[in-house]
């Protein structure tokens, strides 16, 4: 099944995505300060999501790493 039609999965996808473009924006910040309009501009609004709620994105990826591990 694709993660467009399982929740679960689509939640991991979104989630690695954010914490993805965080970690770049980190080592690179000119990669994606330079197209935050667009399509690429998804990109940047991941990494300032993940920047700035950094507590709550953490505590989705433990709750989604321990659901992952023990639920399924």
């Amino acid at each position: 099944m694709s993660a467009i039609f399982n929740f679960q999965s689509l939640l991991t996808v979104i989630l690695l995505l954010i914490c993805t473009c965080a970690y770049i924006r980190s080592l690179a910040p000119r990669l994606l300060d330079n197209n935050q309009t667009g399509l690429l501009g998804i990109f940047w609004k991941c990494a300032r999501i993940g920047e700035r709620k950094s507590p709550y994105v953490a505590v989705c990826c433990i709750a989604m790493a321990f659901s992952i591990l023990f639920i399924q």
